[in-house]
């Protein structure tokens, strides 16, 4: 993804704001998701054909994961270290839902979709953030 994309996708062209949005945003969603596993994990996994005790489990993670990348996205200037253990995170989510699916996992239809979908939005959050680090490590050589 080319930098101006990129910009224009946060709709700003300061490096440091477009890598804060971009984890801000993984922070809301990852809220939003872990905030509903944990309110309503009974028919989310008679829904998805997922054992409610592993989404509350899930839940809990989420809400505290996005707490994190809501403090670190709150920074003036977000460390690479931590912004790259964000990318790594939610790459390692990536991959571990596609093997939970493939291996462990016998969810309905809509949880075998739901699964492929987070998956795929968790991978594009590691891909924009990564661009977003790079093009703010390019504009401070």
């Amino acid at each position: 993804m080319s930098a101006t994309s990129l910009t224009a996708l946060a709709r700003t062209s300061d490096p440091q704001t477009v890598l804060r949005r971009f984890l801000a945003l993984d922070a809301v969603v990852t809220g939003a998701n872990g905030l509903a596993y944990l309110a309503v994990s009974g028919p989310l996994g008679r829904l998805l054909g997922v054992e409610s005790s592993l989404l509350l489990a899930l839940g809990a993670f989420l809400a505290v994961y996005a707490g994190a990348v809501a403090l670190l996205a709150s920074r003036a200037r977000p460390a690479d270290l931590p912004v790259r253990a964000v990318i790594e995170a939610n790459l390692a989510w990536t991959v571990l839902s596609l093997v939970a699916l493939a291996l462990w996992l016998s969810p309905t239809t809509a949880g075998a979709v739901w699964t492929v979908l987070q998956a795929l939005t968790v991978a594009g959050f590691a891909g924009l953030q990564y661009a977003a680090l790079r093009i703010r490590q390019g504009s401070s050589d």
